[in-house]
């Protein structure tokens, strides 16, 4: 059974730090790409960040770059959003997604690209 589940979240302060962590079982993660979507209440999915199958090419939103770290690790099905300096507006849920794309050099920013998305796990980031 494919399943794809993030969790990490929590509630930290401004300036705090969250490591998110998108856990694949049922297919092989080496030959998809990730990416990391987030939805705060009243607005649209947008894409955070994502990474390629091979952890070659990564890519950011302009809002988390220099704050927002995403990679992988292909032998533990695993992947991570490593999220520093939050902001309250980073406030949402958090989702990963699994596209594949065995050449491994590309990554999408666009939901529609991708073949699987997992229940996201909700960050809250307030004092």
């Amino acid at each position: 059974q494919l399943q794809i589940v993030a969790s990490g979240g929590g509630l930290v302060q401004p300036g705090g730090s969250l490591r998110l962590s998108c856990a694949v079982s049922g297919f092989t993660l080496d030959r998809y790409a990730i990416g990391w979507f987030r939805q705060a209440p009243g607005k649209e999915r947008e894409g955070v960040s994502c990474i390629s199958s091979s952890g070659s090419t990564t890519n950011y939103d302009d809002s988390v770059k220099g704050r927002f770290t995403i990679s992988r690790d292909n032998a533990k099905n695993m992947a991570y959003l490593q999220m520093n300096s939050l902001k309250p507006e980073d406030t949402a849920v958090y989702s990963c997604a699994a596209e594949l794309s065995p050449a491994g050099i590309y990554c999408s920013s666009h939901l529609s690209a991708y073949d699987y998305v997992g229940q996201g796990t909700q960050v809250t980031v307030s004092s």
